[in-house]
């Protein structure tokens, strides 16, 4: 398998974890529960930045919106 393939194929697993991540935040309504999920979110925002996989300003501002996201469930 050429190394372009597996590249896209391991970017793939990072991408999807990394949506899932996000989405998971996104559906929690309890606080408590959300920064729990927030933390592993910025986690793999930050390490796809780090690995060129999103653009490091496309992390922040996802951290961001996420932020103000939790500071209003209240």
């Amino acid at each position: 398998m050429r190394t372009s393939a597996k590249e896209r194929e391991r970017n793939r697993g990072y991408r999807s974890n990394l949506r899932a991540a996000v989405k998971d935040v996104r559906e929690e309504t309890s606080k408590a529960e959300a920064l729990k999920k927030y933390a592993k979110a910025v986690l793999l925002l930050d390490r796809a930045a780090s690995r060129g996989l999103i653009h490091k300003k496309t992390a922040s501002r996802n951290k961001s919106r996420l932020s103000a996201f939790i500071q209003k469930l209240g």
